[in-house]
């Protein structure tokens, strides 16, 4: 699934029968019961978002998810290709080292691969990226079961707390989340073995990529701070 006309560098071709980003902002009177979960980091890897679903720890991590409050495994999963930029930031309390974001605004190519889950789903998995437990009532449930005004929502000030409408697939939104402050303002913190390996995983899972493709993609998503361009 290919979004937009970005893409991969020379050295990293995209699919070319991957899904269409043009059809952004269609259909927004219905709401949804599913939608597409679009992971660009370590949920690519299946195990690792399993233990976001379904609790428990990732290896080569060093905390237990407590897992969402529905536990059905997703269903579907698509590999999806972005037009924006990957990069790496802060430091995480479960891999150490810095984790992926994404920005949509700066042009460029990232690998995602999409999950087909439930809206209470997703706001469980957003929910646990910032170390909290998933409780009834999050009001950010409502926001998913709804079109996402402008393509995007900034429902607070972490590293995961803006929800960004990336394209539909089968009619459904695709959805990701990653940090509301972007690339300039990041500072910039390569990953850890352990959250690259899984990265890795993800990676080989979605596209059947080999070694030297994975290390020349997330090399070139490793930068500096102060941010160089």
């Amino acid at each position: 699934m290919s979004f937009g006309r970005s893409r991969a560098p020379d050295n990293l071709p995209t699919d070319t029968d991957y899904p269409s980003f043009a059809t952004v902002g269609t259909d927004m009177t219905n709401m949804h019961s599913k939608l597409w979960y679009v992971s660009y980091g370590s949920n690519m890897a299946f195990d690792r978002l399993s233990c976001y679903i379904l609790g428990g720890r990732p290896e080569g991590g060093s905390r237990a998810n407590p897992g969402c409050r529905d536990r059905t495994l997703p269903e579907r999963d698509i590999p999806v290709d972005l037009p924006g930029t990957l990069y790496f930031a802060g430091e995480s309390p479960q891999w150490g080292g810095g984790v992926a974001f994404y920005d949509h605004e700066r042009a460029g190519y990232t690998a995602a691969r999409g999950y087909l889950v439930t809206p209470g789903q997703l706001a469980d998995i957003a929910t646990q990226e910032m170390y909290r437990d998933p409780y009834d009532g999050n009001p950010l449930e409502d926001v998913l079961v709804k079109p996402i005004a402008d393509g995007a929502h900034t429902h607070g000030d972490g590293r995961y707390e803006m929800l960004v409408e990336v394209g539909r697939y089968d009619g459904l939104p695709l959805l990701t989340f990653t940090s509301p402050h972007g690339i300039e303002a990041a500072e910039h913190n390569g990953p850890s073995p352990a959250y690259r390996d899984m990265l890795a995983t993800g990676l080989r899972e979605s596209r059947g990529w080999d070694a030297d493709r994975v290390d020349a993609y997330l090399d070139g998503a490793v930068r500096t701070s102060p941010f160089e361009g």
